[in-house]
């Protein structure tokens, strides 16, 4: 799966097909796929300066055999990554989110009292909370947001799956959360989790998703080519794609083998590189998604289930990158403190 050279060493590592083959292999279920991420666990490298390469390349691998799976994955792998920069254990055979997401008119808060806190009101963008045992979640403390440790299954923890309606993902519920005087433990401290370069490396984590989800997609087109080798139309079609999926590939790569090089006292801006990478990628995704719907036509959408749920997936998945308010970003980032040596 892996063709860029700028693969660090770390990525080399991972078997790709094994990951693909176990993923492929699992039922539709959310026990099935939470079952497989705790799984995943003992073999994957978390995150971190020196891993980088794995832990992407493990995440596309899951993405290639199914999106919804990757999106399951990689908050789990994520959360213990964090865990264990903050030098914070996970109970055993605990399952984790990550709920970081804001929105306009909701808001969590948290009371600090030591080493415990509790929080009080509504979380939005919570993936799977219905389902996972374990989430760390950000809230409110004063100005700052800070991570916090909860246990899902508390009585005071309600969760809206039912304001999940999307066509994508429709197995990976993203509902909101109300939290009344849920108990949750600190992780960091205020500001912790938003500003070390881990923040950024988990994104660039999530963007390899997306290029994984899209590698799966492109099989599609390159099998149709291949049965009718004398259509140019397909032929060309799927050297577009060949370059595109190219391109966010080397994006990857490269991030992975500077992160896997980078020393604590690093002054890379991770969150310029992170962001560019996720819009590269992005990019990338969105071009062979639409080119392979529209050269293969509606039979695989209207006929093949995993054909169907592969588009729709991707096509939610995405949108976590911002489109054009986070080009903004990089361009603000740019304007204001350099980063472009043209």
């Amino acid at each position: 799966m892996l063709e860029s050279s700028a693969w660090p060493a770390s990525a080399r590592d991972v078997d790709t097909e094994g990951v693909e083959r176990s993923a492929r292999r699992l039922g539709s279920a959310r026990s099935d796929r939470l079952a497989f991420a705790q799984a995943l666990t003992a073999t994957a490298p978390l995150l971190s300066a020196g891993t980088a390469g794995g832990s992407f390349a493990t995440l596309a691998a899951v993405a290639a055999a199914d999106v919804a799976t990757a999106r399951t994955v990689e908050p789990h792998l994520d959360a213990l990554a964090i865990l264990t920069q903050a030098g914070t254990d996970a109970p055993v055979g605990s399952t984790w989110g990550v709920f970081a997401a804001e929105a306009p008119g909701v808001r969590l808060c948290a009371a600090v009292d030591g080493e415990s806190a509790v929080l009080e009101g509504t979380k939005p963008w919570c993936s799977l909370a219905s389902t996972l045992s374990h989430a760390l979640v950000t809230a409110h403390v004063g100005d700052d947001r800070q991570l916090f440790a909860v246990d899902l299954r508390q009585p005071r923890v309600t969760v809206h799956d039912e304001a999940w309606v999307a066509r994508g993902m429709p197995d990976v519920p993203s509902g909101p959360v109300d939290f009344a005087g849920v108990r949750a433990l600190p992780v960091g401290a205020p500001g912790w989790y938003l500003t070390r370069p881990g923040f950024a490396w988990g994104g660039i984590g999530v963007a390899a998703c997306w290029w994984g989800g899209a590698v799966g997609l492109a099989r599609v087109l390159r099998d149709l080519a291949v049965s009718r080798p004398e259509s140019e139309l397909l032929q060309a079609a799927l050297g577009a794609t060949v370059a595109d999926l190219r391109d966010a590939e080397d994006a990857l790569a490269d991030a992975a083998a500077r992160i896997d090089a980078s020393t604590p006292d690093d002054e890379t801006d991770w969150s310029l590189l992170a962001q560019v990478v996720r819009s590269r990628v992005r990019r990338s995704v969105d071009a062979v998604r639409e080119r392979v719907v529209r050269t293969v036509g509606p039979g695989p959408l209207a006929s093949d289930a995993a054909v169907a749920a592969r588009v729709a997936d991707l096509e939610l998945y995405v949108l976590q990158d911002h489109g054009e308010r986070d080009l903004a970003r990089i361009g603000r980032k740019v304007v204001q403190h350099g980063g472009a040596r043209w």
